[in-house]
């Protein structure tokens, strides 16, 4: 069984503390910071494999913590947030969060989004059968190596990023529900999925195509869902 070190970054300490003895209970080991410059430090000196990681702090919010990361590394980013606006929600994947979870949370939801995002990062690019390489006129999978070449560039997504193409790429042609997305890639009911997989599309859209607003590769199929083009 894999051993994984979570870093939690929020200026509460009761909040550090109860976090920790949640994420115990599943075998976690949590290291704690108080503020985003404190997690940057934390960062260098542990092997973290995921961060919760509250929006509201001093010194550095979790929204600029999370821009400053997203710059060097791609590890699984949870934002913790007592503000429920959908606004500040499509804020944090934004800027390169893979998922939301709203204050006051319940442990059990919390815990489980946690081990989900762990799978997803450990297993990255592991579905079962297809083939290993995939090339759609200069926009490559690479299973093995779990990587994206556009334009004989080598494209830096997030985990989930990565699993959205991987899906669609292996499946290209084939049209995928917003839902369906949501569910195949995050592995839970795809409930109010829409804003989610419409900021994490429109990412990848930046990072794949030369035109953005006119796609070459990721299509829209209006009323229906989204499409790696064959």
């Amino acid at each position: 069984m894999n051993h994984y070190f979570v870093l939690v970054v929020d200026d509460e300490k009761e909040i550090r503390d109860a976090i920790e003895i949640y994420l115990k209970n599943e075998g976690i080991t949590v290291i704690k910071a108080k503020d985003g410059i404190e997690a940057i430090e934390k960062l260098t000196e542990h092997d973290i494999h995921l961060i919760l990681l509250d929006v509201m702090m001093p010194r550095l919010d979790g929204i600029n913590t999370t821009f400053k990361i997203r710059e060097k590394n791609n590890i699984p980013i949870i934002i913790l947030s007592a503000k429920t606006e959908d606004t500040d929600k499509i804020l944090g994947l934004q800027v390169g969060a893979d998922d939301y979870v709203t204050k006051p949370f319940n442990p059990m939801e919390l815990a489980a989004r946690v081990k989900s995002q762990l799978r997803r990062y450990v297993s990255l690019g592991t579905y079962e059968g297809g083939n290993k390489i995939i090339d759609l006129n200069g926009l490559t999978l690479n299973a093995e190596a779990k990587e994206v070449t556009a334009h004989g560039e080598v494209v830096k997504f997030t985990p989930i990023e990565y699993k959205i193409v991987e899906l669609l790429m292996k499946n290209a042609g084939r049209v995928f529900s917003i839902h369906d997305i949501y569910e195949r890639v995050w592995e839970e009911p795809g409930y109010n999925a829409e804003n989610t997989v419409a900021v994490h599309i429109r990412k990848i859209r930046e990072k794949i195509e030369i035109d953005p607003k006119n796609p070459r590769y990721l299509k829209v199929v209006w009323g229906i869902g989204y499409k790696m083009e064959k």
